[in-house]
């Protein structure tokens, strides 16, 4: 027992050192505790300056600072061009060479001059109150200019030199800062914590806009352009107004098509001009469009073959006339003459006078084997074109091949732009198998026109009340022939009557080929295989009814030359 109770007295000094430890390892502890308290509960009275402030002229948009300051002050205010493009119009164009800003609206089309107060809209002269300029490679838009055209508002603060920009349709909502007494102020943080700097101390009352909510914090801007973040419970919403959206103009041409579908022919108009008298009766045909007009040169000016007395008799038999003008498919022609302002207006005013002078209902624009450089300059055409064709009362469709690989033929084309801006898009379903195909197969397969169809609808958003479903009124006759064990083949094109009179003539049935959705006939002349997909009244009816199942606004047909009778009767169906 003796021993026992010395042994605990032999350990008890070692227990007083630990506790000792212990107690100092709690105080730490508890002051970590205290520390990590006070952290959460005292905030941050550090201030900072925002990155902005070493701008002249910093521009916000809906509380984001752009990278390009404005320059001037008061009405004579302007905006930098790729602000302008980033914010607001991304499709306002530069022209170095000329020095020239193309501003194009639905309504408008603005041509200004750098350094110049004489401008032009829609080709008639106007006057600036001031100039646009260009500042260190920069150009800067009059933004009273900008105000008129795209209906943006705008404030200034003059002691910070910001320029807050609203665009039209833009809500504001506003807020004043709450708190105590006016000696208090309400602090604007640089992220949503107390811990985070110090933008600006606020006073109750100071007016700001709310940017967005993120949590139990709210993004505000001041009138003097800081942004930064408010805890919720220190503002109070007050006001909600939008910016004015600027009024367009009614399309009317366009709207006369609204509740009715396109049954459209081309004319294919080459040396002579057709003789109406002879033509006939074209049932359920709405509307036609001769080969009229075509870019004559690197200048943009048009070469005209129009003939009163056919748009006399379409008019008499209640059509309309949209004339096609085309590049005449000469890529380097189109290049010089898409190139600059001045030739695509000599050319959309050439047209425009065409189009008036032979009382024309529309333009049918049939741009075709053109580099894909000049793509951005075919759309800006379009877009030129478009609100000076409105104020004519002008319908305005363009005609597309379907997507491929072709440089030429396919890749320039913008089509989401295009369909966005001109009235109809004609979708040119045919040549799946072209007069140089090395292989031989139909002109249009019913798989092949709705995949073509299908892929503007959804991959370009062209809408479908927009877009014409185009269908050949031709096929193919293919010459399979081989000689030494090697076949060659070669093609014809002929018209819907033509190839009749061939199955006629050499006793042919056709069979349903499952793979094409067509009548397919073969047969052998002079030893050489002959191979036809043919384009008759069961191909026409499976393209109406494709154009009808997917809504569109209507067919159209190349070329009228090549129809037999069944072809009218089998088109029309489009209107029931």
């Amino acid at each position: 027992m003796l021993r026992n109770r010395v042994k605990r007295q032999a350990f008890r000094p070692g227990r007083r050192r630990k506790s000792k430890a212990g107690m100092l390892l709690s105080i730490v502890f508890i002051a970590l505790v205290a520390l990590a308290a006070l952290y959460f509960i005292i905030p941050n009275w550090q201030h900072a300056q925002p990155e902005w402030k070493s701008m002249k002229k910093p521009i916000f948009v809906q509380g984001e600072v752009m990278k390009y300051s404005a320059s001037g002050t008061g009405d004579s205010l302007k905006l930098p061009l790729p602000v302008i493009q980033q914010e607001i119009d991304p499709n306002i164009r530069y022209e170095k060479k000329t020095e020239s800003v193309i501003i194009t609206t639905s309504k408008e089309l603005v041509h200004l001059t750098i350094d110049h107060k004489d401008a032009k809209l829609n080709n008639k002269p106007i006057k600036l109150l001031f100039a646009p300029v260009t500042e260190k490679g920069i150009q800067y838009l009059p933004i009273s200019l900008l105000k008129q055209i795209y209906g943006i508002e705008w404030t200034e603060d003059k002691s910070t030199g910001a320029v807050i920009v609203f665009k039209a349709g833009e809500e504001i909502q506003s807020a004043k800062v709450s708190g105590g007494s006016s000696s208090d102020t309400v602090s604007l943080r640089e992220r949503d914590s107390i811990h985070s700097p110090i933008l600006q101390d606020m006073t109750p009352g100071t007016a700001v806009r709310v940017i967005r909510n993120e949590g139990d914090w709210t993004i505000v801007q001041m009138n003097n352009g800081y942004v930064g973040y408010v805890s919720m419970k220190n503002l109070t919403l007050t006001d909600t107004r939008k910016v004015p959206e600027v009024k367009g103009i009614p399309n009317i041409a366009r709207q006369k098509w609204n509740s009715k579908k396109v049954n459209l022919t081309w004319e294919a108009v080459y040396q002579k001009q057709p003789d109406p008298s002879t033509i006939g009766n074209l049932p359920g045909i709405n509307v036609v469009s001769p080969t009229w007009f075509q870019i004559m040169d690197g200048s943009g000016n048009v070469q005209s073959k129009a003939d009163d007395l056919y748009v006399k008799w379409a008019h008499k038999n209640n059509m309309q006339v949209w004339a096609l003008f085309s590049n005449a498919f000469d890529a380097e022609r189109t290049t010089k003459a898409l190139s600059t302002f001045d030739n695509r207006l000599r050319a959309i005013i050439q047209i425009l006078h065409y189009a008036k002078l032979y009382q024309l209902d529309g333009i049918n624009i049939d741009f075709e084997n053109v580099y894909t450089k000049d793509g951005d300059n075919v759309t800006q055409f379009v877009r030129e074109l478009m609100p000076l064709a409105k104020e004519q009362g002008l319908v305005i469709s363009i005609d597309v091949t379907p997507k491929s690989n072709s440089e030429m033929w396919s890749l320039f084309l913008d089509r989401k732009a295009l369909g966005e801006m001109v009235d109809y898009m004609m979708l040119m379903a045919y040549d799946e198998h072209w007069a140089a195909s090395p292989v031989a197969g139909s002109v249009a397969s019913l798989p092949w026109t709705r995949a073509s169809v299908e892929r503007l609808l959804t991959e370009d958003e062209v809408p479908p009340d927009k877009l014409i479903l185009s269908v050949p009124l031709y096929t193919r006759v293919w010459s399979e022939e081989t000689k030494d064990g090697k076949t060659t083949v070669s093609s014809k094109a002929i018209g819907m009557k033509k190839a009749q009179d061939i199955v006629k003539a050499f006793s042919l049935t056709p069979t349903l080929d499952e793979s094409t959705g067509q009548n397919y006939v073969e047969y052998t002349e002079n030893g050489i295989l002959k191979k036809i997909w043919l384009e008759d009244s069961f191909s026409i009816k499976q393209r109406v009814e494709l154009a009808a199942e997917l809504n569109l606004a209507g067919v159209a047909s190349w070329t009228r030359g090549f129809a037999s009778s069944e072809a009218w009767e089998g088109l029309k169906e489009i209107l029931k």
